[in-house]
């Protein structure tokens, strides 16, 4: 199971107006475990950055004036993502630039659907979190990751700070701090407290609405951990 978080920043919004990429971020997930491997790339849109852009990610066009072009780039990025599940926070907006990239390219895929999966955690997040706030700020102080450093928006950073959420979205707890090496660790000792209550516990049992909205959660979950997600096969 490969997996590619992906984030991009762009002159502004709209790639129908014009509007290019001008840092593109790839983080890769293994097995649910990052590897560290990644793809970091800032490029020369031959455009004005729109001003309100500038003030988001603190990109300057001056900074931008040696960099490489999508079109320099193309085939290493199609490289990399290749076959893999692209994993973006409202994925319509990355995927309609890099889409519209491809094309300006003439590069050998148009559209980065034909070769990756997509899987967008917004889409995700709103399921999970209904009626709640789920920008990436957000999810990242639901689910205790440190963005203390994201002053400004940024596409490796926010690619980062993405992967680290969505593995806590659909797997919570990975570790239970018991990898450390030593003897002290050899034979674990687990202390188990029973707690009583007074009468019996009060059973809800949920109407087919809450089970279809929870049937669907479920699949998206086995889908997104490769077809290892337990709680669809238990028999409830």
């Amino acid at each position: 199971m490969r997996q590619i978080v992906l984030d991009t920043e762009t002159t502004g919004l709209e790639p129908s107006e014009g509007h290019r990429i001008i840092e593109i971020g790839c983080v890769e997930i293994v097995n649910r475990r990052l590897t560290g491997n990644r793809l970091h790339e800032y490029l020369q849109p031959d455009r004005e950055i729109d001003p309100r852009a500038i003030e988001v990610h603190g990109i300057s066009n001056e900074f931008l004036l040696d960099k490489p072009r999508f079109g320099d780039v193309v085939d290493r990025f199609l490289e990399f993502v290749d076959g893999a599940e692209l994993v973006i926070h409202n994925a319509p907006f990355d995927v309609g630039f890099i889409n519209h990239e491809l094309a300006l390219a003439a590069a050998r895929v148009r559209r980065v659907e034909d070769i990756c999966g997509i899987l967008d955690t917004l889409v995700l997040a709103r399921r999970m979190h209904p009626g709640s706030r789920n920008s990436l700020d957000a999810l990242c102080k639901r689910y205790q990751v440190d963005a203390s450093g994201r002053v400004l928006h940024g596409a490796v950073l926010d690619a980062g700070l993405l992967a680290d959420v969505y593995l806590a979205m659909t797997g919570g707890q990975v570790a239970l701090g018991l990898e450390q090496e030593g003897p002290e660790l050899e034979n674990p000792v687990v202390q188990v407290r029973a707690v009583r209550r007074a009468g019996a516990l009060r059973v809800i049992e949920p109407n087919a609405a809450e089970r279809a909205a929870h049937d669907e959660l479920v699949a998206l979950l086995d889908k997104s951990s490769g077809g290892s997600c337990h709680w669809r096969r238990l028999d409830i």
